[in-house]
């Protein structure tokens, strides 16, 4: 029975939210959901952008200063969740976007800024500027210049989105992989037991190859690291992972985390707080939800949280 529904599947490759995509559902060769999850993808990225002129986000920011901006629900839900952790300040911040386009981590024009370039920026990221009207369910930036980016967990949301969709169609097996972000969905057609093999990627060998493979139950993976996008100014490294409390790279002697939640959004948010934090959290897997951690540092080792080696 396993081997028959892992024989079968459908499979659907797409490009959208600035990464390739790859859709698998175990046990049918019928791509009529592989497409509907594509178009689901394409309506998020429509409402949440910030790299097109327009979408519901990139009205909030051209209000910025001037007034409140009416969304729907499920822009406004990602926009208030995003805004709640923001507001916790263990690094994840939504509204960095000004002092990471400072830096240009990535992207041409990347450089060093002046420390009072960095300085006035940072006016511009307090989440406590954001006004939340859920009657309304409307959004306020209160400073002019002040931009909401919901790309360090956007992809998390629509990912567990998708997953809503194909429960609603009694898939019982597929992978929903945005790019690295991976959302494994009910069994494993692979194994007896419903595992899934999980490789967490080496920092220092290419894309693709694994420093640690774990076995877990459906769960999402969500990857942080230094090693991808770094600028090098006089011998020192500055990574494109800014630190809200201060404008600058955070200072850590981690290349990556991998956290492993039963939601992608909840992944996302939870590789930020363990990323910033450099080091597993005491009692952070009490969580039922949060089923483990690999931590990969510099120097080559690698931190099982709550995963037996």
């Amino acid at each position: 029975m396993i081997k028959d529904l892992a024989l079968k599947q459908a499979v659907g490759y797409h490009r959208a939210l600035g990464t390739s995509i790859t859709l698998q559902i175990f046990g049918t060769t019928d791509d009529f959901l592989i497409n509907e999850s594509k178009d689901l993808i394409d309506h998020y990225e429509d409402l949440l952008t910030v790299n097109r002129e327009h979408s519901e986000v990139m009205d909030v920011n051209d209000a910025a200063g001037d007034h409140a901006v009416q969304v729907s629900s499920g822009t406004y839900d990602l926009i208030k969740l995003a805004v709640k952790e923001s507001r916790e300040n263990f690094g994840f911040n939504a509204l960095i976007g000004p002092v990471v386009k400072l830096w240009q981590i990535g992207f041409k024009g990347a450089h060093v800024p002046g420390d009072d370039q960095i300085k006035e920026k940072m006016k511009l990221i307090d989440p406590y500027n954001v006004e939340l009207n859920d009657h309304n369910q409307s959004v306020f930036l209160t400073k002019k210049g002040m931009e909401l980016d919901l790309g360090g967990i956007a992809k998390g949301w629509i990912a567990d989105r998708i997953r809503d969709l194909w429960r609603a169609y009694g898939v019982t097996s597929g992978i929903i992989n945005l790019g690295g972000n991976v959302l494994l969905v009910g069994n494993s057609a692979k194994r007896e037991n419903g595992k899934w093999s999980i490789g967490v990627q080496d920092p220092k060998e290419p894309r693709g190859e694994n420093i640690a493979t774990v076995m877990v139950s459906a769960c999402s993976a969500v990857t942080s690291g230094t090693y991808e996008r770094y600028l090098i100014v006089d011998g020192h490294k500055y990574h494109h992972l800014i630190d809200p409390r201060t404008g600058y790279p955070v200072k850590t002697e981690l290349a990556g985390v991998t956290t492993f939640t039963k939601d992608s959004v909840e992944a996302e948010i939870e590789c930020k707080r363990l990323f910033f934090a450099g080091k597993p959290i005491a009692n952070w897997h009490d969580d039922p939800d949060r089923v483990g951690a690999v931590f990969v540092y510099d120097n080559g080792r690698v931190v099982y949280d709550n995963f037996a080696k």
